[in-house]
């Protein structure tokens, strides 16, 4: 019996444990919400997961060492949910940012981003005025165009240079017009009207030097965010998946522990009777 609440015990301290890359990955994404990603709302269910894994888990430690069933019934029930909503979390992450990349561009180590590379209920959020209004805004006071610049010898880098520079997501998309434009490159956020190449791209027109204005209001900014968002959501997803197989697995045993302990308490009142009824009695002579 003390085996059984040791291990379901060690069960929940090593949840516990586990909830702190989660409740990590989503303090990260709320950070990169703040500097980078400027969609503030997408890390809160991990917040939220990670704290719920750290209270059940204390409550399943607490009901393990002072065998309280109902604590240990309750912390059955609501890890069972937890998980279920992580999965539902997980397989949400990667349908919601399943579509859309970058297109590879010629001579140039960057990509560029087209909003029509993407679909979906992230896309039509992101690119809907009601948002774009507050995420632009954002981008621009992360100030990560102007963090672009960089000098040689006191002077701006060459065309040369910039076009091997492997830029970010919404460097690309907000802070340069698109490559199919053919402006001509003078430092990293001002580009001159170039003879072109025909396109119909509405991007073209709507770049300005103004550095207040650059790329924000552009289509190639927006997927460039959601390229962002995909990066981020990615690399947060692969821990959220390691952690949910262990929490599974963890819990199996947990539940399995909760069984035997069950099966013990309920058979220990008649293995006394039993034992009672075959004590031999006294030998008289």
């Amino acid at each position: 019996m003390r085996t059984s609440n040791h291990l379901i015990g060690l069960l929940n301290f090593i949840t516990f444990l586990l909830s702190i890359p989660i409740l990590g990955g989503g303090i990260w994404l709320s950070s990169r919400a703040n500097n980078t990603d400027c969609l503030t709302f997408l890390q809160w269910p991990l917040i939220v997961i990670g704290i719920s894994i750290m209270v059940v888990s204390l409550a399943g430690f607490a009901g393990a060492c002072y065998r309280n069933t109902v604590l240990m019934r309750l912390y059955l029930l609501v890890m069972f949910l937890v998980i279920a909503v992580l999965i539902g979390f997980i397989i949400f992450a990667y349908a919601a940012t399943d579509k859309g990349s970058g297109r590879t561009v010629m001579n140039r180590a960057y990509l560029d981003y087209y909003l029509q590379d993407y679909s979906g209920w992230l896309e039509e959020r992101v690119a809907s005025d009601t948002y774009w209004g507050k995420i632009s805004s954002c981008v621009r006071d992360s100030k990560v165009c102007r963090r672009m610049d960089r000098t040689v010898g006191g002077m701006p880098e060459t065309a040369e240079m910039f076009n091997l520079r492997r830029l970010t997501p919404i460097q690309s998309g907000c802070c340069k017009p698109p490559t199919e434009c053919g402006y001509v490159y003078e430092r990293e956020t001002v580009w001159n009207p170039g003879m072109g190449v025909g396109t119909n791209n509405p991007d073209c027109s709507r770049w300005s030097n103004d550095q207040s204005q650059l790329c924000y209001d552009c289509d190639s900014c927006k997927a460039g965010v959601l390229a962002s968002l995909k990066r981020s959501w990615r690399k947060v997803s692969v821990i959220n998946i390691v952690v949910m197989i262990i929490l599974v697995i963890a819990y199996i045993i947990a539940y399995a522990a909760f069984r035997n302990n069950r099966k013990i308490d309920n058979d220990e009142p008649s293995g006394e009777a039993r034992m009672t009824k075959v004590e031999p009695s006294r030998i008289h002579f």
